[in-house]
């Protein structure tokens, strides 16, 4: 028991330092140049190795007592930091999967459904002319089916369904229930818990790193939007967290990609596997009416 809590604390606290003091430390080292610069001085060197000199100067900077009481002081408030920029990952990560219900979700994701459509419409044109041109026999058909196919490329990268979310990761986690339900006329909310417990543990890990990586990623952006706040002192650090910010998006969208993709395999693989463990005969393929049938069941009607 004793070599188990000493490794469980061990582990603790490498995640505490992964995840609050080290990220924290830094940003507290970028605010303390940024006050120490600021907008004119932003390249000074010398200004920063100064400060640096004035501070070893001063008296109590040599004492023990002081140093162990401003490192922990330093310890504290890069933990505090790093707490702070975690709950702002927390709601970063919400927005994200947010559904339009307020005023402003509603118009965002009212623009994104009038492009999906607009890019829809252009896809399906295009898909006719290019089968037009294939029966007709026309030089230009290849031609053709490669415009459909990146017409069909870009009206995806808006949603791979019909946007009813503010955020393209919101419609991108939420697009297994409905592609599950419309391919099976299986509820997948209702058969999420019960294909978890029949999924191998395999199947649960890279589903459980691939929603950590979704939460990392928010982090990631709250990190950026903290750079892009300290910016208003030293616009260097408008950089960094333009390019931190950009980079937890790119990772958000991968890791919301990824989750669904493992979501709606999950559905795929292990359907079948569902009807036989709650009683619903399934002979061959799991389809719509086998899954029809287990949605009701799951839906425990009166």
């Amino acid at each position: 028991m004793n070599a188990f809590l000493g490794a469980l604390g061990g582990r603790l606290a490498e995640r505490w330092m992964a995840l609050l003091a080290v990220p924290g430390l830094v940003y507290l080292v970028s605010v303390a140049a940024a006050v120490t610069l600021g907008q004119s001085h932003w390249h000074d060197a010398g200004r920063l190795r100064t400060r640096l000199d004035s501070l070893a100067a001063a008296p109590g900077a040599h004492g023990v007592g002081s140093l162990a009481v401003a490192a922990v002081a330093v310890l504290a408030g890069a933990a505090m930091t790093g707490a702070v920029a975690q709950a702002v990952g927390t709601l970063v990560e919400k927005a994200w999967l947010a559904d339009a219900r307020g005023p402003l979700t509603r118009r965002l994701a009212g623009r994104r459904a009038r492009r999906w459509r607009e890019a829809d419409a252009g896809y399906r044109a295009a898909l006719v002319a290019a089968g037009r041109a294939r029966i007709g026999g026309a030089a230009d058909a290849d031609v053709l089916t490669e415009r459909a196919e990146l017409c069909r490329a870009a009206r995806d990268r808006i949603s791979p369904v019909p946007p009813r979310h503010p955020f393209w990761t919101g419609d991108r986690v939420t697009a297994p229930d409905r592609r599950v339900r419309r391919a099976y006329h299986l509820d997948l909310a209702l058969a999420w818990p019960h294909l978890w417990l029949l999924a191998p543990d395999s199947v649960r890990a890279e589903l459980a790193a691939a929603r950590t990586a979704l939460s990392a990623a928010a982090r990631l952006t709250a990190w950026g939007l903290a750079y892009l706040l300290l910016s208003a002192w030293w616009w260097p650090a408008a950089l960094i967290g333009a390019a931190t910010v950009a980079t937890g998006v790119a990772r958000g969208r991968a890791a919301a990609a990824a989750f669904a993709e493992l979501a709606e395999a999950l559905a795929d693989l292990h359907g079948r596997d569902l009807a036989v463990a709650v009683g619903v005969e399934c002979e061959g393929r799991f389809g719509p009416a086998v899954g029809e049938k287990v949605t009701r069941l799951l839906g425990k009607p009166d």
